[in-house]
């Protein structure tokens, strides 16, 4: 029951980084036969710092018991600003992380196949697939800031928030090029991410006085899940003859 709580949690709030993923392979005008190997590499990576980040959370959370409602003041917060809050588009040429690592590492201006390093004028230099992988390891990294506090809301288990972690995002990424296509049609799945942030931050809040069986927390976020993605279908749902016009 926890591991799959936890596993819609992080599955659900892993929902934007397709969008995001979609729009640095634009940005970078990646070839669609090496977007897979950036994925393969991106899951890997993630791999390693996932277990880092939970290690730490959790060590956290088991020595110093008021982190748990730092963390869940956190996503109160987050839900909150994500609820009322205006979505900002992002912006790929003034982004920090991306500026940061043109300038500290040397990036070649073209593509080399499917490498990641290049040898240039007797100078091992990056590719731009490798930046694209920087930045994509280096934005799951950011996201992750939200889904590891959520799942430790749920278990401090750390092989069940480890091993849910992991399954939706290998299942999640394994669908990108399916899901890459519908993600725009999930214009409800905000409001519901910031009502599950919300829940679970509450949830955490509230462990000292009363405590919600995993279930309920299962079965709340499933509604509003199902909720939240059936109006969305529905209301970007093409009325016949719409494609003529």
């Amino acid at each position: 029951m926890d591991f799959f709580t936890g596993y819609l949690i992080e599955y659900s709030l892993s929902v934007d980084n397709i969008f995001v993923f979609g729009l640095i392979f634009s940005y970078f005008r990646v070839p669609p036969r090496y977007e897979h190997r950036v994925l393969i590499w991106g899951i890997l990576g993630a791999l390693a710092m996932r277990a880092i980040m939970i290690g730490l959370g959790v060590a956290l959370v088991s020595r110093f018991h008021f982190v748990l409602y730092l963390f869940g003041a956190f996503l109160v917060i987050t839900g909150l600003r994500m609820l009322f809050g205006k979505s900002q588009p992002i912006d790929l040429e003034r982004n920090f992380i991306l500026r940061a690592v043109r300038r500290l590492l040397p990036v070649t201006s073209d593509y080399h196949g499917p490498k990641f390093i290049a040898l240039v004028g007797g100078r091992r230099m990056l590719t731009p697939l490798a930046l694209v992988l920087i930045v994509i390891e280096l934005m799951d990294l950011v996201f992750a800031v939200d889904s590891i506090p959520a799942v430790l809301a749920i278990t401090r288990d750390t092989f069940i928030v480890y091993t849910s972690n992991i399954c939706a995002i290998l299942g999640l990424r394994s669908l990108y090029f399916l899901l890459a296509n519908l993600v725009t049609r999930f214009i409800y799945l905000r409001i519901g991410l910031a009502i599950i942030l919300c829940f679970v931050g509450l949830k955490m809040l509230i462990e000292w006085r009363a405590k919600v069986p995993s279930w309920l927390s299962l079965l709340i976020i499933i509604a509003v899940l199902a909720a939240t993605t059936a109006a969305s279908f529905f209301a970007t749902k093409k009325k016949p003859g719409s494609a003529a016009r």
